[in-house]
């Protein structure tokens, strides 16, 4: 099983990227299913990621970044460079993707993916706004596009094996073109 979750804020223009992608994501498997594969709008929930991951093989997951790079860089990072525990705190908004990754693993032990990847897109602006930036759009369209090439050899190789779906190498993102 391969599960794809997008992230952020759809208040606040580039933040919403991971969110617009998930949605859109929704909007192909809508036409073109494919049994093993699922995707999720978790907003800035990260308990939900969590609990969504749950059972997967693949995991991947999208989100905006805000490191100082140029808008619209993306970085593809696998998720164990990313994924750590919580510090305590009574505040469920404190709990993010990256913390339920590491919960995840401890809690679910085998249950939770090994092979998790993440796409980060980098932001130009978090005003209060719905609309991408330009360059954060078409950063957007490379990583829709990728994603779609990977559901697509999961659903290939999927079929080749039956109901047991195993890890595919996935095509990555040429950031040059």
């Amino acid at each position: 099983m391969l599960t794809i979750i997008g992230c952020g804020n759809l208040n606040r223009c580039d933040d919403a990227v991971g969110v617009i992608i998930a949605q859109r994501l929704q909007q192909y498997l809508a036409q073109n299913p494919h049994p093993n594969v699922r995707i999720f709008d978790c907003g800035t929930a990260g308990m939900e990621v969590m609990f969504q991951a749950r059972g997967s093989e693949q995991l991947i997951i999208v989100d905006a970044s805000s490191t100082g790079s140029e808008p619209g860089a993306v970085f593809e990072v696998p998720g164990s460079e990313l994924e750590q525990l919580p510090e305590a705190s009574y505040n469920l908004h404190d709990f993010r993707w990256d913390h339920a990754l590491a919960a995840g693993r401890r809690i679910f032990q085998e249950d939770f993916p090994r092979d998790v990847r993440v796409y980060l897109i980098e932001v130009e602006s978090l005003n209060f706004g719905w609309e991408l930036s330009p360059s954060v759009e078409q950063a957007a369209e490379k990583v829709f596009q990728n994603i779609i090439e990977i559901i697509t050899s999961t659903a290939a190789f999927s079929s080749i094996i039956g109901d047991h779906p195993r890890t595919v190498q996935s095509p990555t993102i040429n950031l040059d073109q």
